[in-house]
């Protein structure tokens, strides 16, 4: 069984609270208790080894301890959340589901099930070798969404080193490497997961001091949110150890104004993509932007300028689009970087490099001199097509207070000028209507 070795050191720490869900505590003994009864539901339910069944719901109990029977069971899993609902059926046809079990807000639950045959020969493949797999869609922000599948076994298998017990807040969807990540770091260690209401600054900060959480893992945007909000000012986050951050490049001037929020607070920069999982990382130091990542499992190496990654925990292969594998393994990450030493600098995915008359500009630098502006909220930094030049700056402004939009400009290049190259400077700026992350908490950069 792939989680005997998880489900016996979760059985150790039976007496410890394994999550906090709606302000109820759950201890690991319950959750384990759970997994059996959950367990002889499948049965009841004719789900077998093999088969290939959705997940909608958060980080409840009825939702984790299914999870763990699945994947015990030697399911294929394809985890769902809110976050995607408007995607839902076409997910669910990709990854060739064959029942759905969804939970409603008080963790009860309903299985849909579904006639269909699997036919994809990679999921045929791992079905032969008796392993349980994980399905997870890409967040579509650079084109259609890709179905990655898994195999959950090595993917779990950096989860039995022992390292820290810590008190986690799940910000991270269940959907995402980043919260499956979260959610197996945390049970293997005996540690407790903190779920939030909502994903709201407030809620977030409040149950933050509500359980006296150690450890946030988020985005570089919420971290932002929280700033602008002030929500750290209005509950007491003396708890937080450490903070991690990834799914996007870090501006600058965020992660200045962080360190300063959070004096004391270790900052973490993270990485990870739905392909390989996430690797292990370790930032030069609190207000840097220079990571080192890789090893145990991963090898890493620059070409052109651009991230490879290799890992023993990679997916077996897309469902709905060609391998992005070499034949020796390699992913070329489209992630552009400049390196010093063992460490390197996130410039920006590849996509989304702005090119003004053969001149590069990197979104995520422009954006952190925007920031650094009296009454900017936020700003989105993308590329528009232009006859002579080929591409200009364009940027996308969220205001604290309405301004109007001709003394804007005046002032953002007038900042600019004196803060970037000439070709870097924005020609067009516009103000935005409304948030310009996804429900991921990612920012958006399409025109």
């Amino acid at each position: 069984m792939a989680i005997e070795w998880l489900l016996e050191r979760m059985e150790q720490a039976r007496d410890a609270t394994a999550i906090v869900w709606h302000g109820v505590s759950v201890r690991y003994g319950e959750l384990v208790d759970r997994v059996a009864q959950w367990l002889t539901e499948l049965d009841d339910a004719g789900v077998a080894a093999g088969q290939v069944i959705g997940i909608e719901g958060d980080y409840s109990p009825g939702a984790i301890s299914l999870l763990l029977a699945l994947i015990a069971r030697n399911t294929i899993v394809v985890p769902l959340t809110a976050s995607v609902a408007v995607h839902r059926d076409e997910f669910l046809t990709i990854a060739e589901a064959q029942a759905v079990i969804r939970f409603d807000d008080n963790d009860g639950w309903h299985i849909d099930r579904r006639d269909v045959t699997i036919s994809h020969e990679l999921t045929r493949a791992l079905i032969a070798q008796g392993h349980p797999g994980l399905v997870l869609f890409s967040s579509g922000s650079t084109g259609k969404s890709k179905a990655a599948l898994h195999d959950f076994a090595p993917l779990l298998e950096k989860f039995k080193v022992v390292r820290h017990r810590q008190v986690t807040l799940t910000f991270l969807l269940l959907d995402h490497i980043g919260g499956i990540n979260t959610l197996f770091y945390t049970l293997s260690n005996g540690g407790t997961a903190v779920v939030a209401r909502t994903r709201d600054p407030d809620e977030v900060c409040a149950a933050i001091e509500r359980h006296r959480v150690e450890l946030l893992p988020t985005s570089p945007t919420f971290l932002n949110l929280i700033l602008m909000s002030e929500a750290h000012r209005r509950y007491d986050l003396s708890s937080l150890k450490l903070i991690t951050y990834g799914t996007e490049v870090m501006p600058q001037a965020t992660l200045q104004r962080v360190c300063e929020a959070f004096p004391g607070v270790r900052l973490q920069q993270t990485y990870g993509l739905s392909e390989l999982g996430i690797l292990r990382s370790k930032s030069r130091e609190d207000g840097s932007l220079w990571v080192k990542i890789g090893g145990e499992g991963f090898e890493t190496r620059i070409v052109d300028g651009v991230l490879h990654v290799r890992a023993k925990s990679a997916m077996l292969g897309y469902l709905n689009a060609p391998s992005p594998f070499d034949a020796e393994g390699w992913m070329n990450t489209q992630d552009m970087v400049e390196v010093d030493g063992e460490y390197i600098r996130i410039l920006g995915r590849r996509s989304e490099i702005i090119n003004v008359g053969g001149q590069k500009v990197y979104p995520a630098e422009v954006e952190s001199v925007l920031l650094q502006l009296p009454n900017v909220r936020d700003a989105t930094v993308y590329g528009e097509a232009n006859p002579i030049t080929g591409q200009i700056v364009a940027a996308r402004m969220n205001l604290v207070e309405p301004e109007d939009l001709d003394s804007l400009k005046k002032r953002v290049r007038a900042w600019c000028r004196d803060h970037l190259a000439s070709f870097k400077v924005p020609v067009k700026i516009t103000i935005a209507d409304g948030d310009q992350f996804s429900s991921r908490f990612k920012k958006m950069r399409r025109s």
